[in-house]
């Protein structure tokens, strides 16, 4: 297992690869199946509004809170948001060129900033955060156990991290990705969650909500191969959605048929 040393190297390739969007093939390939087909599912079943809505739900009253939005580029769907709204706002990513940008977003909003730095690293120095929001970031680190121990000198006492991250805990996945994995660009740094992974924040924080996406609604892409109505494909969807959505909360065996989950996890 990596230490944070080795971690710390890895970050500045990764740095180098966020700067630069430099993909070979094979990773391109999977970018446009990711972004052009299951963002399309997602936000056609009206799922990724519904996690957005259910994040926001999770931040609660940002008046009184410090915000750490980790990993943020130069921006997620609820950068501003988050920035407009917390006492206090910080927004991290290795990436110096998209910490630029985001700068500029925020130079309207006093109490909000954003910095170029590792997490790992001792030049990124804030603590007391009320809030990490880790949008896709968390399945970026190999070693799980120097993740959790610094996400957890970050935060205050009580303190909640909101995360979404992509699953490889089914079947299907673990063989597309196996398959995918020596010839993509990101591999060094793309670490999707096991069931390991998963149960390990939950022997480190109280995982107090959390949601499963795109288990069975992974499936709605074959509905495209059928001789159906439009309307009837977006139907299942929404209706095999709610069923991933619902069941994922309380059910292990259901979360771990989807593809990704996400998270409401306290400091104990």
């Amino acid at each position: 297992m990596k230490t944070t040393e080795d971690i710390l190297e890895t970050n500045k390739k990764q740095k180098e690869f966020y700067n630069t969007k430099k993909k070979n093939l094979a990773t391109r390939i999977w970018s446009r199946l990711r972004e052009k087909t299951l963002k399309n599912i997602r936000r056609e079943t009206g799922m990724l509004q519904q996690s957005y809505d259910l994040h926001k739900e999770w931040f609660g009253d940002l008046s009184e809170k410090k915000v750490l939005d980790l990993g943020c580029y130069a921006g997620n769907n609820l950068s501003m948001y988050l920035a407009e709204n917390a006492k206090a706002y910080v927004g991290l990513d290795l990436s110096d060129v998209a910490i630029a940008r985001l700068n500029k977003r925020l130079e309207p909003i006093p109490t909000a900033t954003a910095i170029a730095a590792d997490f790992l690293s001792e030049d990124f120095a804030e603590t007391g955060f009320d809030i990490i929001y880790a949008y896709g970031v968390l399945h970026h680190f190999e070693n799980v156990d120097v993740l959790i121990a610094r996400l957890k000198e970050k935060l205050k006492p009580g303190g909640i991290v909101v995360s979404y991250d992509p699953l490889e805990t089914s079947l299907p996945l673990k063989i597309i990705r196996s398959l995918y994995r020596p010839f993509q660009s990101d591999a060094a740094w793309e670490w999707p969650f096991t069931k390991k992974t998963y149960y390990k924040f939950d022997a480190a924080f109280a995982i107090e909500e959390r949601r499963g996406l795109l288990g069975k609604a992974k499936w709605v892409f074959a509905l495209y191969f059928m001789p159906l109505a439009s309307s009837k494909k977006q139907a299942l969807g929404k209706k095999w959605h709610e069923e991933d959505w619902n069941k994922s909360a309380i059910s292990d065996k259901h979360l771990f048929s989807c593809m990704h989950v996400t998270m409401k996890m306290r400091k104990r």
